[in-house]
């Protein structure tokens, strides 16, 4: 019942993000083993967009690459608004289509006047600490549900709960079924 209540949660997902747009990737599910760094054994890769001040959108991705970061800010924000990243790579190149800060992290620098990516490491706090404190793991093939739901937790923080409610009930126009859900026949 949950997992059709987060599917609810997904269906009024902002389609695009404009200002300033702080992006960044994080990994969620899996046991640490080894030592820290960007991948993690057994972990999902998952990107977040934040406008400061407005919206998030997060989704599970298959890799960290240049083509999938790069196409999933190609297709939520909008040509021309400022995007803020860190030194990954995979962003170098999103200067021809956005007006594009770094932050340079390796350097130990967080925050440089207004370039920074505060906004969506406290964000990927709150979605970690939600999936630990609530849920205690998370699978892959689950795991964009949970993503939904915080997104919908998030762009809602400022609604009352008529307006949240309202928003959820509207979103109740598709229906997940069983056999979607679990990959299985009923």
């Amino acid at each position: 019942m949950l997992h059709r209540i987060r599917y609810a949660f997904g269906i009024t997902e902002p389609l695009e993000l404009t200002d300033t747009v702080e992006v960044d990737e994080t990994y969620v599910g899996g046991k640490r083993k080894g030592k820290r760094g960007r991948v993690a054994a057994g972990k999902t890769a998952v990107i977040g967009l934040v406008e400061r001040k407005g919206k998030v959108y997060t989704r599970p991705v298959s890799s960290i690459d240049k083509a999938t970061l790069q196409g999933v800010v190609r297709e939520r924000v909008e040509p021309g608004a400022r995007v803020v990243t860190d030194e990954l790579a995979s962003y170098t190149g999103l200067a021809k289509d956005y007006r594009h800060d770094t932050i340079r992290h390796g350097d130990g620098v967080y925050v440089a006047g207004d370039i920074y990516t505060n906004t969506i490491e406290g964000y990927w706090s709150h979605l970690k600490r939600g999936i630990f404190g609530i849920y205690h793991q998370v699978g892959a093939k689950h795991l964009h549900r949970y993503c939904t739901e915080f997104s919908f937790r998030y762009n809602s923080r400022k609604s009352g709960e008529v307006a949240r409610f309202n928003e959820v009930r509207n979103g109740c126009e598709g229906r997940l079924m069983f056999k979607t859900l679990t990959g299985k026949g009923q």
